[in-house]
C-alpha cells in the first residue's frame, strides 16, 4: 500500500500542507465507489507541481490518498465546517455537484479504519514538521494549499474568485501574517477574497494557535488559474502556472520573511 503521507523537510519556518492533492485509492475502497466517484473529480489538481519549488526551505507534507478515500481536511469528529451551507463530510457521500459517488456506501467501521490509517498519520507528521520547525525558529507557518473549479453551483453562486485567503477571521495566524498575504495577493493581477466562502479547512483551525507560535493561512485557488480548463483530463497549463507562481513565489517569500521578523 502507498504510504499515505509524503514528507519533505526543510529549514525554513513555513510549512506547506497538502491534503487533496493525492489520487491514490486502495483497490478494496475503489471497488465500492460508482463510475461518478472513479473520476476523482474533486482532486487539487496537480497543486503540488504548482508549489514545487517556490520556497527553498520550505517543508511539504503531502496526503498520498484521495479526499473520497478519507478527507484530511475535515474533523476527526465529523462536525461540519460550514453549518447552514452544502459541504462534503469526512468520509464524502457526494462529490462537489452533489451527485452520488459510492456503488457501497462506506460504514462506520470504515470511516474509523480509514480514520485511523489515512487521516491520523498525515495529520501526526503534519504535527511533527509543525513541532519540529518551531523548534528551529520559534515559530511555525502552515500555508494549507488547495485549488479547486471555480464555478461549483453546489457550493456556492456565481464564480469563485482566484485567490481565497482563510484565516477562520483572522483567528487563526497573527495579523501581520494575515495582513502581508491578503496586500500580496491583492496586488497581483488576480481576483483575491479574505474570508470569503472558504475561511480555513479544519486543518487551519486545527492548528492556527498564534499565542502559541503556530500561524495558519490557508490559499484556495480557482483551477482557471492553472489549469487549461476545468475538466477532464484536467490538464496542468504551464504558461498559465507560470504566470500564477510569479505570485504565489512572492507572497511565500513575503510569509518567510514575515515569520521571522515575528520571531525575532
Amino acid at each position: 500500500m502507498t504510504d499515505p503521507v509524503e514528507v519533505v523537510q526543510g529549514d525554513s519556518p513555513i510549512v506547506l500542507g497538502l491534503p487533496h492533492a493525492g489520487t491514490s485509492v486502495p483497490a478494496a475502497i475503489d471497488a465500492k465507489l460508482n463510475a461518478q466517484g472513479r473520476a476523482l473529480a474533486d482532486t487539487d489538481w496537480h497543486i503540488h507541481m504548482l508549489y514545487d519549488g517556490l520556497l527553498p526551505g520550505a517543508t511539504t507534507v503531502r496526503a498520498t490518498f484521495h479526499r473520497y478515500v478519507i478527507d484530511a481536511n475535515r474533523d476527526p469528529g465529523g462536525t461540519s465546517l460550514y453549518p447552514g451551507q452544502n459541504t462534503t463530510t469526512l468520509v464524502p457521500l457526494t462529490d462537489f455537484d452533489g451527485q452520488d459517488i459510492w456503488d457501497i456506501f462506506p460504514t462506520e467501521k470504515d470511516i474509523i479504519e480509514r480514520r485511523d490509517s489515512f487521516h491520523a498519520p498525515y495529520h501526526a507528521a503534519l504535527l511533527a514538521e509543525l513541532e519540529r520547525v518551531k523548534a528551529i525558529h520559534g515559530i511555525a507557518v502552515l500555508y494549507d494549499c488547495h485549488s479547486i473549479r471555480s464555478r461549483i453551483p453546489f457550493l456556492f453562486d456565481g464564480v469563485l474568485p482566484d485567490m481565497n485567503i482563510g484565516t477562520n477571521n483572522g483567528m487563526t495566524c497573527a495579523s501581520e501574517i494575515e495582513t502581508i498575504a491578503h496586500e500580496f495577493a491583492a496586488s497581483s493581477p488576480y481576483s483575491t477574497v479574505l474570508n470569503g466562502r472558504f475561511k480555513g479547512g479544519w486543518t487551519t483551525r486545527h492548528y492556527g494557535r498564534p499565542d502559541n507560535g503556530i500561524h495558519a493561512i490557508q490559499m484556495e485557488l480557482a483551477q482557471s488559474t492553472y489549469l487549461t480548463t476545468e475538466t477532464p483530463p484536467w490538464t496542468f497549463d504551464t504558461a498559465k502556472a507560470n504566470r500564477l507562481r510569479r505570485w504565489l513565489k512572492d507572497i511565500l517569500d513575503v510569509l518567510n520573511d514575515t515569520a521571522l521578523e515575528l520571531a525575532r
